[in-house]
């Protein structure tokens, strides 16, 4: 008898959808409170997990999430940093 793999879920803080984590893009704040997406999904600090979709940061941002998953008040600037290194991300794939 086999042993079936169990396939890690994620839910989305912007869509709140369960989806499979590598659909996923993890986003982290390091211990020094930066906050980034992170490709290889392994770095240090407190993480939440986004869709691809541009407009599930923006609905995370609108509501909140982002910064309640995070524990910090992002400002603009930062805001505006995680989205173009999500538009790098899906460019990649």
């Amino acid at each position: 008898m086999q042993k079936v793999k169990k396939i890690p879920m994620r839910q989305c803080i912007g869509c709140r959808e369960r989806k499979e984590k590598k659909n996923l893009i993890r986003m982290v704040r390091t211990p020094e409170g930066e906050v980034l997406a992170d490709e290889s999904g392994r770095k240090n600090g407190r993480g939440a997990y986004l869709c691809r979709d541009l407009r599930c940061l923006e609905k995370a941002v609108k509501s909140g999430a982002l910064n309640r998953a995070f524990q910090i008040n992002m400002s603009e600037e930062e805001i505006e940093q995680l989205k173009c290194q999500v538009e790098n991300m899906n460019e990649k794939q």
